[in-house]
Formats: C-alpha cells, sequence, structure tokens
C-alpha cells in the first residue's frame, strides 16, 4: 500500500480510541445529511456494525497503509471544538488540509465522471482524497507529473506472506517490478490482479495505468460504486471502505479523513503537500521495499509493545474486530473493539432546518417514450419541511415498479439522489427497452414518513419505418437452368424522399404478372426456415444501409419468365423478372 508508513494501528490500541473520538466529534458537529441520513433504516445501520467482508481480495491485498490522524483537540468539556478548517478555532491553511493540485483535480474529475454514469452512487470526492491519503499521503504529496503520473513508482511492500497477505504476481512485474509476488502499486495502491478488473483511462491519453492519478482516481471511484452501492448510505459507505482493505482501523482511519476534507480543503501545488509523519518520501523504489525499515522485524509485530511500521494482515485466528460497539453503562460511547469509554462530543445541538415532511411533483406525473430510446424527462420532486420551505441534502429514493424492461442510467431498478438547494430531486436517466407498456416510477423520502410520489411511464412500440420506393442495386439480367438456382444475389435498397431507411419490412412474392398480382404456384420459390419450398417470404427488413439481399433463388422443372414482386411498408413496390431456361437432356 503506502510507500513508508508512519505507525502500525492495533485493536484496541489507543489511535484507535482516537480516531473513535474523531468521528464522534465530527458526526456531532455536522449538519444533518449523513450522520443521520440512516435513522430510519436501522437494519442497514446494524450490518454496518458488523463490518461484512468483501467478496474477493482487497483492492490492495490487505497491504500496509498510513495511519496518521487529521488534526483533533479532544472535546473534553462542553465548548470544545474539533480543530478543523472552517470550525470555530480551526484553520483553513492547516498543511493537512492541502490536497495538491493534479490529485484534487483527479478527484473532482471523478466524482464528475460516476455523476453521469452511476448517479445512484452518490460518489463525493472527499472520499477518494480520504483514501488516496491514506494509502500513498496523496500520491507522496503531489510528486506527479504534469499528466498526473508519478515521478517516482508508489510500491507496498511484496506481498509473499511474510506479515502480509501471500499474493503470486499476476503482472509479469509490469507494473510492480516484480516477477515473483505482487506489490500494491501507484496513489491508490490497487495490487496489478484488481487492476486487470478495475482499471480505467481517467484522463483520457488511451491508456489505463495505476500510477496515474486520474486513472487510479476513477478506477477507484468505480469500484467503491460497484453492485449497485449508495454511498450516502452509511452501510454501504463502510462496506465500500472495507472492501478496499478489510480493517476496523483502516475504516476508522478513512472515515475520519473522509469527515476532515468535507469541513474545509484547499489546493496546494503539485509536490508540496504533506507527507504522514514517519515517511520520507511519497514514493516507492521497484527495487527495493518501501514498506519496511530495516532493523524492524521485517514490519511484522514483535510483540514488544512497540509500534512498528507496517499493517499486518489478520491471521484466521486474529482477525478485526466487526462486533457492533457496546455502549457501556455510564452512557459513554464505546471504542470499537473495546470497553474503553470516550469523551463526549459537544452537547450543544447545532442549528439546522427541519426535516423532509413532503414530497411533490415537479413537472409532469405522466412520461413517454418508443422502445428503444432515452425518456426525455426524468421524473423529479421536492423536498419541504412543516413550513413549506426546501429540504437541501435530503436523500429520495426513485424505484421501478412493474413488468418492464426500462432501468435508469446505469442499468439499475432503484436509485438514491440527493435534493439539491431548492430541494428539488432528479431521477437518473430513464432508457426504455424493448418490452412495451406502462409502469410505475415512484419516489420515496429515505427515513422519512412522508407519502411517496408515483410517475406513470409509458414505452410506445416504435414506428415501422416506411419506404417510398425500392431500387435494384446492379442491372445484370437474372437467369437459371431448370431444377438448378439463380447463381447471382439479388440486393435492392429502400429510401423514403431519398434518404436511405433501414429497418424496412419487405414483402417477397412470386407472382403471375403485373396485371394479375396473383401468387404464383409454379416456377422459381426460396426455402423457408424448415427447407420448404415456397413462393413468398414477408420476415424481410433492410439492414443499416437500407439495403436487403434476397435469400437464394431455387428453380423447379418449369421453364420461362417469371416475376418477382417486392413490396416495402409504406407503399414502395419494385418488379424484378427471373428467366429461367430449359436445362440441356441428360
Amino acid at each position: 500500500m503506502a510507500p513508508l508508513i508512519g505507525r502500525r494501528l492495533r485493536k484496541g490500541a489507543a489511535t484507535t480510541a482516537v480516531a473513535a473520538a474523531a468521528m464522534a466529534a465530527l458526526t456531532a458537529s455536522q449538519a444533518p445529511g449523513f450522520a443521520d441520513s440512516d435513522h430510519g433504516d436501522r437494519n442497514r445501520e446494524q450490518r454496518a456494525g458488523e463490518a461484512p467482508a468483501p467478496d474477493d481480495t482487497p483492492i490492495d491485498g490487505g497491504s500496509s497503509y498510513h495511519t496518521d490522524l487529521p488534526p483533533l483537540v479532544t472535546p473534553d468539556k462542553p465548548g470544545s471544538s474539533v480543530d478543523l478548517p472552517g470550525l470555530p478555532g480551526g484553520s483553513s491553511t492547516k498543511p493537512e488540509a492541502g490536497i495538491p493540485a493534479s490529485v484534487l483535480a483527479a478527484y473532482k474529475k471523478a466524482e464528475a465522471a460516476l455523476r453521469e454514469s452511476n448517479p445512484g452512487c452518490n460518489l463525493p470526492w472527499e472520499l477518494l482524497a480520504a483514501i488516496g491519503k491514506v494509502e500513498s499521503g496523496q500520491a507522496g504529496g503531489g510528486n506527479v507529473g504534469a499528466d498526473g503520473t508519478t515521478v517516482s513508482p508508489i510500491l507496498g511492500p511484496v506481498l509473499n506472506g511474510d506479515g502480509f497477505a501471500l499474493i503470486k504476481d499476476t503482472d509479469g512485474g509490469a507494473y510492480d517490478g516484480d516477477s515473483r509476488h505482487d506489490r500494491a502499486v501507484g496513489p491508490m495502491q490497487f495490487i496489478p490482479s484488481t487492476w486487470a478488473n478495475w482499471g480505467r483511462d481517467g484522463n483520457g491519453d488511451g491508456e489505463k495505468d495505476p500510477n496515474n492519478v486520474y486513472d487510479a482516481a476513477l478506477a477507484a471511484g468505480g469500484y467503491l460504486c460497484a453492485d449497485g452501492r449508495d454511498l450516502s448510505v452509511k452501510a454501504d459507505l463502510d462496506r465500500a471502505i472495507l472492501g478496499y482493505n478489510h480493517s476496523r482501523e483502516y475504516l476508522n482511519t478513512v472515515l475520519s479523513w473522509f469527515e476532515y476534507y468535507k469541513r474545509g480543503t484547499h489546493e496546494v501545488p503539485d509536490g508540496t503537500g504533506s507527507i504522514p509523519s514517519g515517511n520520507d518520501s511519497g514514493s516507492g523504489d521497484k527495487g527495493k521495499d518501501p514498506g519496511r525499515k530495516p532493523g524492524k522485524g521485517g514490519g511484522k509485530d514483535t510483540g514488544n509493545g512497540k509500534e512498528n511500521d507496517a499493517h499486518t494482515l489478520p491471521k484466521p485466528d486474529d482477525e478485526p474486530d466487526t462486533t457492533t460497539p457496546t455502549p457501556p453503562a455510564d452512557g459513554n460511547e464505546g471504542t470499537p473493539g473495546t470497553g474503553t469509554p470516550t469523551p463526549k462530543p459537544p452537547t450543544t445541538p447545532p442549528s439546522t432546518p427541519s426535516g423532509t415532511s413532503k414530497l411533490t411533483t415537479v413537472g409532469a406525473k405522466e412520461l413517454s417514450t418508443t422502445a428503444g430510446t432515452g425518456f426525455g424527462r426524468s421524473p423529479r420532486v421536492k423536498a419541504v419541511d412543516t413550513a413549506g420551505k426546501p429540504v437541501a441534502g435530503a436523500r429520495v429514493r426513485y424505484e421501478i415498479l412493474g413488468d418492464t424492461d426500462t432501468r435508469f442510467l446505469g442499468l439499475v431498478k432503484s436509485a438514491t439522489v440527493l435534493t439539491a438547494a431548492d430541494g428539488t430531486a432528479i431521477a437518473p436517466k430513464l432508457l426504455a427497452g424493448e418490452k412495451t407498456g406502462t409502469f410505475t416510477a415512484r419516489a420515496t423520502a429515505v427515513g422519512r414518513e412522508a407519502a411517496p410520489v408515483e410517475f406513470t411511464a409509458t414505452v410506445k412500440a416504435r414506428p415501422v419505418p416506411q419506404a417510398d420506393a425500392l431500387a435494384r442495386i446492379g442491372d445484370k439480367e437474372l437467369t437459371a437452368r431448370t431444377g438448378a438456382s439463380f447463381a447471382d444475389a439479388l440486393t435492392v435498397k429502400a429510401t423514403n424522399k431519398g434518404k436511405i431507411m433501414a429497418d424496412v419490412p419487405v414483402t417477397a412474392t412470386m407472382i403471375t404478372s403485373a396485371k394479375d398480382p396473383k401468387p404464383n404456384e409454379k416456377g422459381p420459390y426460396f426455402l423457408d426456415d424448415k427447407g420448404k419450398p415456397v413462393r413468398t417470404l414477408a420476415a424481410l427488413k433492410t439492414n443499416d444501409l437500407g439495403q436487403l439481399t434476397l435469400p437464394k433463388i431455387l428453380t423447379d422443372d418449369q421453364a420461362g419468365t417469371f416475376l418477382l414482386r417486392l413490396t416495402a411498408e409504406g407503399g414502395a413496390v419494385l418488379d424484378i423478372e427471373l428467366t429461367v431456361t430449359q436445362a440441356p437432356a441428360s
């Protein structure tokens, strides 16, 4: 993971208590939206406390990470404040709050991209910043080039099973320079095998490079948003972070920085970012193991009570503490995994607006489109409080109900969005499938008793393309002998007012004459899908170029001149002569 580590967090250690205290103070001092956003969904909150393990290998392979915490004045009496930017007593110029320009731009660019491709995820760039801080110290203080690629490689420790996971080489050393074992690579510390699945091109240069902060930030965002996660939901947020590194201490550390950056940050020039304590640089050396220091037992915990610089992957009998904390009898919050009480946060409640009491429709409640297209307008509602004032930052969940293959952008049936400053929440774009009919889109205020709002959406059948003209491509005479087939293919083109028309239905029929177009019972014929002779084919359509090539035309024992009539939807008609000569007697 990170190239050099300040210290190692241990289960039940004091650093965990500090992280918990930081979270308690931060959560108590913020407005509604994050801390209390799930009070209406108790089951999900409980699942968050259980810290479920991810299904596959953690994104960084369970490697080491920076354990420095944000600046904090522990609240020990009413009126005490957390020393964070934007808070009384805090400073927006603290070096820890500064994020190098290119790194900050990469986080915000990734957030914007995910807002477009997966709006229901609600990925905040501050979460990427928190993970980037813990994983690599913001790319080693912003030690990146103009394109966002790190000047020096950032490598985690060798994952050879000695104090860390055992992950044998998967990339031939292409990314980590190690052809025997994998190492976490780049600003967001992807192991090569994980990058193979999640790698993205974030800066549009056609490359997917884990050493590029734009690519790595977008890939990390995609991973955090996977499996339909909504990161405004605490349970999904915890699950996403634990998928990066399944450790309770890691979760607490990332959440501490997440809240810190949400309180305020500022841009600093590349290369001037704050380096986590105990680190000489923000980069590793492909020929060395920057995750360990000489003479420290190879990064292992020697059991002498000292904190070493590497995080040891939990053994089967040393699993991370993932139980839900139980508050002590005195009412203080307990530190996860311990009975140690932490100081109470400020008791003065912040001034906040009242919660959502009503959802109202904005615009039409009836929506429609044709199959295979997007709806021109998305469902939208407005959240207001009891005084009728708009509520910002409220969570609204949109769901698709009914028998339909229509989906929201991202091909999901439900998505949660946050209301804007004016209280409006717009659903992701609706994309209609091929199934026609009517369905319902429902908007619900998450965790509130406000009545849901329902929209009626209709998917209409596509209009059938029509042609006012059919023309043969080529003018070669079509001839064949009896008992054989026409060697030359017959291709026609459909147009409407001179415009090429795709998907135009065409019927081909062998007829007796132009004046008396009855189906002919003898002469040339086609074969149906069962191999039986037929003289009418109806299931024909022009391709994207407006062209149609007819199936092979065969002949019976009748010689003469025959007529094939092609009729297109829209009224276009084309007659083509077919000449059949008698085959020589055998």
